[in-house]
């Protein structure tokens, strides 16, 4: 990004103003555990992870395909192990780096696969793109989500593009049940991951 006046508002994760990434430093961690274990030890579950897909479309080593089909496979086959249709999904925690050509890609995706406007967020606004640890910030945030029943605006987007037709959650965290969600995750290279959750 070259927003560098005000470094908190240079990450703009969809807004008709971004320009580009900026990175950011993070961990986290999910354990994964079968439901009758946990429950066995008296543990409780967060949330369950039904559904995982992956796809490696190979475009470019850095762009995504601009149709966004090699991503939609990912999603798509977290779908199908979820035993989901698109129109089963609640909420979607989305890749949203603030790059022109990931954001509209991610939009091309999401405005065709889900057309009932499932509420959007992109936490990429206030971490920054932490490169590898991405995916797992944004699984947790996903089941943080579905734990509070609480979407988390998308910092610093003011105003969509005309062409972005999604629901983004902005301003302020919306308080709604949230029972299935996805996450996406959209690296490098091509390589895509999308995780379906759902309230335990």
């Amino acid at each position: 990004s070259t927003h560098n006046g005000v470094q908190a508002g240079a990450s703009r994760p969809l807004a008709a103003d971004r320009d580009g990434f900026v990175i950011g430093e993070g961990a986290a961690m999910l354990v994964l555990e079968r439901e009758a274990g946990a429950r066995a030890r008296g543990g409780r579950p967060r949330a369950l992870l039904t559904g995982a897909g992956s796809s490696t479309d190979a475009h470019h080593p850095t762009a995504p395909a601009p149709d966004g089909y090699g991503a939609q496979r990912a999603v798509q086959a977290a779908l199908d192990q979820a035993g989901w249709t698109p129109s089963d999904v609640d909420h979607i925690n989305a890749h949203g780096t603030s790059t022109p050509l990931n954001d509209a890609m991610e939009t091309t995706l999401i405005s065709r696969l889900f057309p009932h406007r499932p509420p959007v967020t992109a936490p990429k606004g206030v971490v920054g793109h932490t490169l590898a640890a991405a995916g797992a910030i944004e699984a947790v945030a996903t089941v943080l989500t579905l734990e509070r029943s609480v979407v988390p605006p998308i910092a610093n987007l003011d105003a969509l593009p005309d062409a972005f037709p999604l629901d983004c959650v902005t301003k302020e965290p919306r308080h709604q049940r949230v029972e299935t969600a996805l996450s996406h995750s959209f690296g490098f290279g091509g390589h895509n991951v999308a995780l379906a959750f759902q309230r335990a």
